[in-house]
């Protein structure tokens, strides 16, 4: 089974998809994915280098994710042809990761994507999982974990899906707003409840 793994910035999808990968699940994970194949020997990368000019690079050619983050976050256009840029690419990415997977046998297979409904991606999956926390513990995660003054981290948080639009398109919520241990018995009630096997 393909399973859909989404939160918000912060939220703690990634606590939660690591706790999955503890279990045995194979993860794939858009954001590993989207590192990949912008890296400089990829053909997105060359794109992306053609659009947006060589003053986005650091000095050992790979991009300069802040400088490109700030010129996309303030213009909806650019973050548009970014996206259409690098989105198919990632998709080709984990298309590829998920064969190698089942080649092996694997039976149940997380995709761990942060913008599964924006993205429009949920023709990947079978079920979706949302990792939901109230507005103000995402808030205050995130200010901690990236050093955001709290407006930097409101615009962040207001360019994607609100978490409680999300929990409205999934199938199953993983409350994270408590402790680890909490996080972790939602999750194994949802492995028993769904028959999933790694």
């Amino acid at each position: 089974m393909m399973v859909g793994l989404t939160g918000g910035i912060a939220s703690g999808k990634s606590t939660v998809s690591q706790m999955f990968k503890e279990k045995g699940f194979v993860i794939i994970d858009a954001d590993i994915a989207s590192r990949k194949v912008v890296e400089p020997d990829q053909p997105a990368y060359r794109e992306i280098v053609q659009v947006f000019g060589e003053s986005i690079l650091l000095p050992n050619q790979t991009l300069d994710r802040s400088k490109l983050g700030s010129i996309i976050f303030s213009d909806e256009a650019k973050r548009q042809k970014l996206n259409s840029i690098v989105h198919p690419a990632v998709r080709k990415q984990m298309e590829s990761w998920k064969n190698e997977a089942l080649a092996v046998g694997k039976q149940t297979i997380i995709y761990d994507i942060p913008l599964l409904f924006e993205s429009k991606l949920t023709n990947l999956v079978e079920k979706t999982i949302v990792v939901f926390v109230e507005e103000q513990v995402q808030l205050e995660r995130l200010m901690e974990r990236n050093h955001l003054s709290e407006s930097e981290a409101l615009a962040r948080i207001a360019s994607q899906m609100p978490l409680r639009e999300k929990i409205k398109l999934a199938d199953a919520v993983i409350d994270n707003n408590g402790e680890l241990e909490e996080t972790r018995s939602q999750i194994e009630e949802l492995i028993k409840q769904w028959s999933l096997h790694p």
